[in-house]
């Protein structure tokens, strides 16, 4: 019998199983590998470490960050990959490159430093699922945590000023957002019919762009004017997270609401 596969995450909200996109991009290719993840949503009685989230368990095993946790699954039988042609695996590293280089940044801005969508949105959902007084500290660090990942990575001559990388990153990423469209066409998966990693890398990026409310959306306007995109995300909510996402709504029913969103389970199945 095989090892029990935990995964610790953050939880969801408006009409997803994670809004954090590293999450995400797990949960979507355990579904489309068919693992058998048992999922740990972190909450505020949560008392593990955030800052490797997600985090997989498998008896003596721990492994945190996406890739690590994918390698790890698929020596574990469960590869979303078999079908690719050596060229296609070759493509997939080049879009998770791409996505990690010209998305990224932009999406890093509008969660964590975009003022308005920080204090709005941001900032009060991470800050409710974190026990207090953490709560008070956490959200401003990973804040600053995002801001310097962005300054680090592009916050370099010619671009001195915040003001000039940020028109930059959000030229990049929506640049990066027409590429991903013109590569999907008309296809449901961005190698025919069968979803593979890219496919995970894509929609963990994009869903939580496509469906948090936020109150700047330079970003996910554009988004939104891609419809493939956008049918691509619905599509993959709709035919792989559907009835957990059914059965979390369910669960959570007659629990009190957060302000702007959802309160969700401690523990959920994918």
């Amino acid at each position: 019998m095989a090892a029990p596969l935990e995964l610790s995450c953050w939880g969801g909200g408006w009409g997803l199983p994670s809004v954090h996109s590293e999450s995400l991009v797990v949960m979507a290719y355990a579904k489309f590998s068919g693992a058998p993840l048992k999922v740990n949503v972190i909450d505020n009685t949560w008392r593990g470490s955030r800052g490797d989230v997600p985090v997989l368990t498998s008896e003596d095993n721990i492994v945190s960050q996406p890739a690590k946790i994918l390698n790890f699954l698929r020596k574990q039988k469960y590869n979303a990959d078999y079908e690719l042609s050596a060229k296609q695996g070759a493509d997939t590293l080049a879009y998770i490159a791409l996505l990690e280089e010209k998305l990224l940044p932009a999406m890093l801005h509008t969660f964590w430093v975009e003022s308005d969508n920080y204090f709005s949105v941001t900032k009060p959902w991470f800050a409710s699922q974190i026990p207090f007084p953490l709560s008070l500290i956490l959200p401003g660090r990973m804040s600053k945590g995002a801001l310097n990942r962005i300054l680090l990575t592009r916050g370099e001559p010619p671009l001195y000023h915040l003001r000039e990388v940020e028109a930059q990153i959000y030229r990049d990423a929506k640049e990066c957002l027409n590429l991903l469209s013109n590569r999907l066409g008309t296809s449901q998966f961005f190698f025919g019919d069968t979803p593979s990693t890219l496919d995970a890398y894509v929609f963990g990026f994009l869903a939580p762009l496509y469906k948090v409310p936020f109150p700047k959306v330079q970003l996910q306007e554009h988004l939104k004017q891609l419809s493939n995109l956008c049918r691509f995300c619905d599509d993959i909510l709709n035919s792989y997270f559907r009835l957990s996402l059914e059965a979390f709504s369910c669960v959570n029913r007659n629990q009190q609401q957060i302000a702007f969103g959802e309160v969700h389970s401690h523990d959920s199945t994918t």
